[in-house]
């Protein structure tokens, strides 16, 4: 098997002399991914995506960092290496910043489990690149025009450490509109894809994922820990999972004995996935499944006094942006609320967020004075972050939090 020729880029990047005023130069030498361009005091006339940019400190012969330019984004150079020693980036370096992260899932690989993030973008040194594994198939999700020199290179090293056998490669939609390239999104650029539905283990649980159409990837990894939680904890339980998706939390608890499991989504379609997902296990209990809006299912819900003896909920991002932040809140707020109504009588609550600018502190705050501000006494069973493949090594690059509150009644 050999490496579509469509990998191959004409553009050879360039190398560029790049200075940057004292709290961008500041930046880099602590390590922070990002370079904005309004940091950027000097740099070449020519430069284009994918160019080495080579960071010089105010000492005009020492190097502070080497990055790639990206002409289409605000964060201007997106940082490779903070020069605290010498690197050149080729081939080598690449393959070596891969084997790093694959060691930094081995445990993971150790449990029944053949689904990781083996890349995760600049918690990787990979700013703009994702790969994730499905059993033998590893997916690259390209979100910045500066990998388009590099795939070649990197593309099979990423094959190799992860020992799949297919490729296939994920556009960001900045990317499918570029005249940069002559990739597809969901083209297969290594060996043969005979089904795009991938199955695939999870802690022990069956799972599939679209590779070609699903989110993303295919799936969403982040949340791996605490469906395995969910799970454990669900045996002869009655289970609500709120913006389910392709039933990550229900096909958990079903597979761990829950009596009854309803997935709640707006997405008809997805509903759809949730029920062949949970139907590649043994279970016994009962799958529902409702589909609409969830504040306005939740809200009738609690107008007909159900409960559950598990609530989870777990939005997708309410802030993409600083001016979403304040009504994120209240959302959350509005979520936490109809949760704790929803959960039966020593009952648990699982809340999630996956807003980055709604910080860790200020969405388990909003829970607990939601929570306080009800007459149902509770205590905080366990607070989660990122699972082991989505490591953080940036403050932006952390956005996932997830408390477990159990009542007391």
């Amino acid at each position: 098997m050999s490496f579509s020729p469509k990998l191959k880029f004409k553009y050879q990047p360039k190398r560029l002399a790049v200075k940057l005023n004292a709290k961008g130069e500041q930046f880099v030498v602590k390590g922070h991914p990002w370079v904005f361009s309004d940091n950027i005091t000097k740099i070449n006339e020519e430069a284009q995506s994918g160019d080495l940019a080579i960071i010089f400190g105010k000492n005009k012969n020492k190097v502070v960092g080497l990055g790639l330019y990206d002409a289409n984004s605000p964060i201007r150079i997106k940082m490779l290496h903070s020069a605290n020693e010498k690197a050149e980036i080729n081939a080598a370096f690449f393959h070596q910043k891969i084997k790093e992260a694959f060691v930094k899932r081995k445990s993971l690989l150790q449990t029944n489990t053949n689904s990781y993030r083996l890349l995760f973008g600049e918690n990787d040194g990979f700013p703009g690149l994702i790969a994730d594994v499905y059993a033998s198939v590893l997916v690259v999700k390209i979100y910045s025009e500066i990998w388009l020199p590099y795939l070649e290179t990197i593309i099979p090293s990423l094959q190799e450490i992860s020992n799949s056998e297919t490729v296939v490669i994920r556009l960001s939609r900045s990317l499918e509109n570029s005249k940069l390239h002559h990739l597809k999104n969901g083209e297969v650029v290594y060996g043969t894809l005979e089904n795009e539905v991938v199955t695939f283990v999870e802690h022990d649980v069956n799972f599939s994922a679209n590779v070609i159409k699903g989110h993303k990837t295919g799936y969403f990894l982040d949340h791996r820990e605490n469906r395995r939680q969910v799970g454990l904890l669900s045996k002869n339980k009655t289970v609500l999972d709120v913006f389910s998706y392709a039933g990550g939390f229900s096909v958990h608890a079903l597979a761990n004995e829950a009596k009854e499991v309803t997935s709640l989504d707006i997405s008809q379609q997805a509903l759809e996935i949730a029920k062949q997902n949970g139907l590649l296990n043994n279970y016994s209990g009962v799958h529902h499944t409702l589909a609409g809006d969830a504040f306005k299912i939740l809200e009738q819900l609690v107008s007909k006094k159900q409960t559950f003896d598990i609530v989870v909920i777990d939005p997708p991002s309410f802030a993409k942006q600083q001016s979403d932040i304040e009504l994120a809140k209240k959302k959350y707020a509005q979520l936490a609320q109809l949760g704790l109504q929803l959960t039966g009588k020593n009952g648990l609550l699982v809340l999630a967020s996956c807003s980055s600018r709604v910080l860790s502190q200020a969405f388990y705050d909003i829970n607990s004075q939601v929570l306080s501000n009800s007459n149902r006494k509770f205590k905080v069973e366990l607070k989660t972050e990122h699972d082991v493949d989505h490591p953080i090594s940036f403050p932006e690059g952390a956005y996932l939090k997830c408390g477990y509150y159990r009542f007391i009644d």
